[in-house]
């Protein structure tokens, strides 16, 4: 995976999403909504809901909270309505990005997202600039203590997983974008639980990023725009050394 994943993952392990867990509500319940009105409101029906609902469960959303989302999203409950916006440009070092939105004042989050490129020296580009260096993907995380590699792998192929790969603080696995769901449900089958599993935006190529300066700028970069309300998913191909990363989040 990219060093971009590494990051994430560390910072899920560290519990950062914990110290900001009514803005991460927050999003949540934007992709629940959208997701229940997109594909409608059966958890076993629509795999998007089903996806952004085990989201919401891992970061121990109440069921309440879930629910009345749902409801927003089918018409049941009145609510906001959110349109995905896509912005794409570049962090400092060159690292292109791409930035996944859902807002209710596109007019608003464009200048919002602007300004902090700007702020945090990057530069926003046309759309096309970097979407083509990213592929959607099923990323999957199992801690290492849930299963031997074999089994894990075994379990993971056999369910449709294209790739396995055992990193620093767990087993990654990558599926097409169509497969997650089900990769998922046969590893938990095969009694493997699952850390967490989402939607990603694999790049290409990366780009490397070794010494710490840069590196901090790239990961400030990125943190800036993870914080603002309508940004769902920030995706980015730097690619920097484990041992920096591992300083960065101390």
């Amino acid at each position: 995976m990219s060093g971009h994943s590494k990051w994430a993952t560390i910072k899920r392990k560290k519990g950062a999403a914990d110290a900001k867990r009514g803005q991460l509500f927050t999003k949540l319940i934007k992709e629940i909504t959208v997701a229940a009105r997109n594909g409608g409101g059966s958890v076993e029906a629509n795999p998007a809901l089903r996806l952004a609902v085990a989201k919401a469960r891992e970061s121990n959303m109440p069921k309440d909270n879930i629910e009345r989302a749902i409801k927003k999203g089918t018409g049941e409950l009145p609510g906001v309505s959110y349109e995905s916006v896509v912005y794409e440009g570049y962090a400092p070092g060159g690292v292109a990005v791409l930035v996944e939105c859902l807002t209710d004042n596109k007019n608003r989050t464009t200048a919002e997202v602007r300004n902090l490129f700007a702020k945090n020296g990057g530069n926003m580009a046309g759309a096309g600039s970097t979407a083509w260096i990213f592929h959607k993907k099923g990323y999957i995380l199992v801690e290492k203590s849930a299963a031997a590699e074999e089994k894990l792998m075994e379990a993971a192929l056999s369910a449709g997983a294209e790739d396995l790969k055992t990193g620093a603080e767990g087993y990654e696995i990558v599926t097409g974008a169509t497969d997650l769901d089900a990769v998922r449900k046969g590893l938990e089958s095969a009694g493997i639980p699952v850390q967490s599993a989402e939607l990603t935006m694999v790049p290409s190529t990366t780009v490397p990023v070794n010494d710490g300066p840069t590196a901090k700028r790239v990961l400030a970069f990125v943190e800036a725009l993870e914080e603002h309300d309508d940004i769902n998913g920030v995706h980015a191909n730097f690619d920097i050394p484990d041992s920096i990363l591992t300083a960065a989040a101390a």
